[in-house]
């Protein structure tokens, strides 16, 4: 519960950083494409950043595998999602841009599971 609540909070922190980030300290070094794709990358972090608080307070609540695995895979999906797509805006390197659905899936399995224990425990 309480890893799941710290990975929110620093996520959140760094969603907002990095936008502020790519709205200020990019524009004008990197194309509008490349913008709007970091910004992409901010959106679905900070929605997973509230998946990822929603999955401590929720642990607080019941004890669930599903519950674990779900927080577990919100955060691969940051760092494999959010994380491909910051790199491949900056350096346009296609390998970073494979990774992403990666990442993309991971979320979609996280959402799975958290839904997954909330029908069962709640």
């Amino acid at each position: 519960m309480k890893l799941f609540l710290l990975l929110g909070v620093i996520n959140g922190f760094l969603a907002v950083a990095l936008g502020a980030f790519g709205a200020h300290g990019l524009e004008g070094r990197i194309s509008e494409k490349a913008i709007a794709t970091w910004e992409k990358a901010v959106t679905y972090q900070m929605f997973h950043t509230m998946a990822l608080l929603v999955t401590g307070l929720l642990m607080a609540k019941f004890t669930s595998g599903s519950l674990l695995w779900a927080g577990s895979m919100f955060f691969a999906g940051i760092i494999l999602f959010s994380g491909s797509l910051y790199i491949y805006s900056v350096t346009s390197i296609k390998t970073f841009a494979m990774i992403t659905p990666i990442g993309g899936v991971a979320f979609l399995i996280g959402w799975v599971l958290i839904g997954t224990a909330v029908a069962k425990y709640l």
